[in-house]
């Protein structure tokens, strides 16, 4: 009788463990078929990260993972407070989502911190290593890997170049909170210097910090670069309020800032990288690889873009041969 008792609680004890292994590892819906349940936390809205959301849906979805079908999203957006991430990624973890997507650096960062055992997928992302979410980039070995947006910053500077081939000082703006603005400006200091041009720089904490920033270098510098800082690409209006009437242009870090004002890039598409990183996160739901496993990935294609419009309204004329391939903003 006791051996029948001692064999029961261990075939209930099994059964507990079997659910809790199951948790996280999709689920089945009334017909049978397996369903999966994905949360999706991005730091702040602005067009980079947006397009970085929409690429990652639309990669899952290339994979035969659907909204509505049998996939789950729950989108949800920080607006920039880290409390909010913190309080968005427990929710993730008390829904018992199979994966996470993390947007920006701060986003994975506080997914990472939370959960040991949810697979978290992040995107534009600078430095996974330096944000310490992964041992390496080659073997992340943890429960996080993802895409990196490290920027082509020597590509960006001589385009800048060519743009300027006069320019003596560059201007830089970034949030002294992101450590992938950090990354950026160090490197990109580091190769302008080496071709002999100036860095001038001016660090801010929240958006209401730009315009007054920007007033304090823009009759300093020749032109402006900007990486692809979270604070910045929210409010790239506020920046070219001040760049515009001054006749200096920004050479942008990410084809968003563009769009939004900027004058010209050569760097990432967002959504592409989006769709890389959906790529990756269907391998995982699948079981064919696991986070600890996959190295964190760089953007597969580049783009140049030119906004002609800001060009005419700074004066700039951009050279034929810049123009030649570029993907243009009316």
């Amino acid at each position: 009788m006791r051996m029948t008792k001692l064999t029961k609680c261990i075939a209930l004890g099994i059964a507990a463990l079997g659910i809790l292994a199951s948790a996280g590892c999709g689920q089945q819906d009334a017909k049978g078929e397996k369903t999966y349940k994905v949360g999706i936390v991005q730091l702040v809205e602005h067009s980079a990260l947006d397009d970085a959301n929409r690429g990652f849906v639309d990669g899952l979805k290339a994979r035969g993972y659907e909204e509505g079908k049998n996939l789950t999203i729950d989108r949800q957006n920080a607006q920039a407070d880290q409390s909010n991430l913190q309080n968005i990624v427990q929710r993730f973890i008390s829904d018992k989502v199979d994966l996470i997507c993390a947007i920006a650096t701060p986003a994975v960062q506080s997914a990472a911190n939370a959960t040991k055992d949810i697979p978290v997928v992040g995107t534009a992302v600078t430095d996974y290593v330096s944000a310490k979410v992964v041992k390496s980039n080659e073997a992340p070995g943890g429960n996080v890997t993802g895409t990196s947006d490290l920027t082509p910053i020597a590509d960006q500077i001589d385009l800048l170049m060519k743009l300027y081939p006069n320019a003596k000082t560059i201007g830089t703006i970034y949030s002294s909170s992101e450590i992938n603005s950090e990354i950026q400006v160090k490197a990109m200091t580091e190769y302008a210097q080496s071709k002999g041009l100036n860095v001038r720089v001016a660090t801010i904490s929240t958006v209401n910090d730009i315009q007054q920033a920007a007033q304090s270098i823009v009759n300093e510098v020749d032109v402006f670069y900007e990486p692809t800082d979270n604070v910045i690409a929210s409010a790239m209006p506020t920046l070219t309020s001040v760049t515009d009437p001054a006749g200096k242009g920004v050479i942008c870090a990410f084809a968003g800032g563009v769009t939004a004002g900027g004058l010209a890039t050569k760097g990432i598409d967002y959504y592409k990288l989006g769709v890389q990183t959906g790529d990756m996160a269907a391998d995982i739901l699948e079981g064919k690889a696991k986070p600890a496993d996959m190295k964190i990935e760089t953007a597969r294609d580049l783009t140049v873009v030119i906004n002609k419009k800001n060009a005419e309204k700074i004066g700039l004329t951009i050279p034929a041969d810049v123009l030649e391939g570029a993907t243009i903003v009316p």
